[in-house]
């Protein structure tokens, strides 16, 4: 994938990696909705990409597939036949001599990213050459990586191309390790075979990092810088990890905008200050970042800017070179997301603090940030209203001790199903249709779920609910009556 990051461009087409955590039904429609002529897939995943490609419709030409093959998993998989496509086979027909195909404009689509999985609506985003060398950039001076650095991919590169640090490596003439299983016992021993000085990830890599055993942890030969975003991190864990030698910077942004363009930039006098408050200004998600024109909160009604009090929430809007052309075959969503002046509306609600740093304090649209993951509750909803047993769902964000937080649904079930079908059987269920990290942790059974006098669900009542049941440890699922 890290080559396909350079290879695709410069050959003309458009680059589009696929979260490989998705259900095949979802990844069907991605192939769809992007027209997608040739697919590279990892010999472990070819299973998944079968199933994906049968549920295409017969009228949809189906892309022609490479099969990537790793000589380090010889032992684990079976080697491609001769007459199959394989990555290594197709360079070897390649020529030496190819020049780019340069884009003819710096405005050229070059990548397509999805925002989420979800199989009802798919919103691709679209980035062009400029905008992705922007991000790149900014990404690079804003967190002053120096020369030749040794990158620990611990970030999927499917998760807004990796925050653009595939070209950013390369730019620096840095040294990628790569991880096929990213687990403590695999990133601690990487770190100090390859003396790795850089790696990113989402807050739950910190509190992978933070709780792996002693036995599993290793002595740091250096300070190694971390790089988190995704969702925002809990300052406990910020402070375990550096309390442990890491050194570990915040930033924020989204697919829409190809990586962080808003960064918790530190202050020199913050240092003096003790660990606990040091960990809650850094759970921050800070100022613009370099390449940005602007960031604001705004009333939602007004459009105005809130008051910088720490406490006025509002909508986090955005504008600069790196904001997306739009959303592939949206137009009515791009219109809505990007406004006549060039401000980009995230759909994240925050505040503003009186110093100018910008912090989430909830998010729009019931969306649950899961391990980095974007969830939309109403898409697990309409999965559960299909269980032939559900006379209502509604989704919200449960605490989560290793994801940060996960889907926990309150389910009222039809007559003649109380006490015969269980949360255990609801799970079950949903782990068929959706994708792994999708599917409800917890199941809360009620006769009946809280409403306004209009009949709509009161959310705000669920989620003091999940919050009041406490974190969801590791390993478990649960069901409540």
């Amino acid at each position: 994938m890290y080559e396909a990051h350079f290879g695709v461009p410069m050959s003309g087409a458009v680059l589009n990696t696929i979260n490989t955590r998705l259900d095949a039904r979802t990844v069907a429609v991605l192939l769809r909705h992007s027209g997608s002529r040739l697919v590279l897939v990892d010999q472990a995943l070819l299973p998944l990409l079968d199933d994906a490609l049968r549920l295409l419709p017969t009228e949809h030409p189906a892309p022609r597939v490479v099969l990537v093959e790793d000589p380090h998993e010889k032992d684990q998989l079976r080697p491609a036949p001769a007459t199959d496509l394989t990555y290594e086979r197709l360079l070897e027909t390649g020529d030496p001599e190819f020049k780019w195909v340069r884009p003819t404009s710096e405005w050229n689509p070059m990548i397509l990213n999805y925002t989420s999985g979800t199989t009802a609506a798919p919103k691709g985003v679209v980035h062009c050459h400029r905008g992705i060398f922007l991000v790149t950039m900014m990404s690079l001076v804003d967190w002053a990586v120096p020369p030749r650095p040794t990158f620990l991919w611990t970030l999927p590169m499917f998760h807004a191309n990796g925050w653009s640090f595939p070209w950013g490596m390369a730019a620096l003439g840095g040294t990628n390790v790569c991880l096929r299983r990213v687990d403590a016992p695999s990133v601690y021993s990487a770190i100090a075979d390859h003396r790795v000085t850089h790696l990113c990830g989402a807050p739950v890599v910190l509190a992978m990092l933070a709780n792996a055993p002693e036995g599993v942890r290793k002595p740091l030969h250096r300070k190694v810088r971390i790089m988190t975003a995704g969702s925002p991190p809990p300052a406990a864990v910020l402070h375990r990890v550096e309390a442990m030698g890491f050194e570990v910077s915040h930033g924020y942004g989204l697919t829409e905008t190809g990586g962080h363009v808003v960064s918790c930039a530190w202050k020199g006098e913050w240092n003096k200050l003790p660990a606990s408050e040091r960990a809650r200004l850094k759970a921050r998600q800070g100022v613009r970042t370099p390449g940005m024109a602007e960031v604001d909160i705004v009333d939602v009604e007004t459009g105005c800017s809130v008051p910088r009090d720490g406490a006025t929430m509002g909508e986090i809007v955005l504008r600069g070179g790196c904001v997306m052309l739009g959303y592939l075959k949206d137009g009515e969503a791009t219109k809505a997301a990007i406004r006549d002046d060039g401000w980009f509306y995230t759909g994240d609600v925050g505040v503003m603090h009186p110093d100018g740093y910008l912090q989430i304090r909830d998010r729009s649209k019931d969306v649950i940030i899961s391990g980095g993951e974007n969830i939309s509750s109403v898409e697990v909803e309409s999965m559960l209203y299909g269980h032939p047993a559900v006379s209502e769902a509604a989704v919200v964000a449960r605490p989560d001790e290793f994801w940060g937080e996960t889907p926990c649904a309150f389910v009222s079930l039809k007559d003649g199903a109380a006490g015969v079908v269980t949360a255990a059987e609801v799970i079950a269920w949903s782990r068929e249709r959706m994708a792994g990290y999708m599917v409800p942790k917890t199941v809360v059974f009620r006769g009946e779920l809280p409403k306004t006098s209009t009949g709509k669900v009161q959310k705000y009542v669920l989620r003091k609910l999940a919050r009041e049941m406490g974190p969801i440890r590791r390993g478990s699922s649960s069901s409540k009556m």
